[in-house]
């Protein structure tokens, strides 16, 4: 399996969870007081992030063989305070699982499926 697309979901999903808990908890009640200028900024850098995350997220789900009904959900994880982190420790799980099986030889891998 390719360890690079698990790093760089991993990488993408924190940083997209960053900044949206910055812009959720910070930078929009700075924006309600008066001062715009953080939310605009911060929303920009996620909003752009995001469409990477996307990418990066759809590439891990469909290397791992996730249910679409999942990559959907971990595809709007991204637009949800903390929810990149969650799918991302269920993801690396789910790849850590899959990875073990590959390393016995066990069937019903996605290296073995591919």
């Amino acid at each position: 399996m390719e360890h690079t697309v698990l790093k760089r979901y991993r990488v993408m999903a924190y940083t997209t969870a960053v900044l949206l808990i910055v812009l959720v908890f910070v930078a929009v009640p700075l924006q309600v007081a008066g001062h715009p200028e953080l939310a605009t900024v911060v929303g920009t850098m996620h909003g752009f992030l995001y469409l990477i995350y996307l990418v990066v997220a759809f590439q891990l789900t469909r290397t791992l063989h996730i249910p679409v009904g999942r990559t959907i959900l971990v595809l709007i994880a991204g637009t949800v305070p903390f929810g990149a982190i969650i799918a991302e420790r269920r993801l690396t799980a789910e790849y850590s699982r899959q990875a073990r099986r590959a390393a016995k030889g066990l069937p019903g891998t996605a290296s073995q499926e591919a």
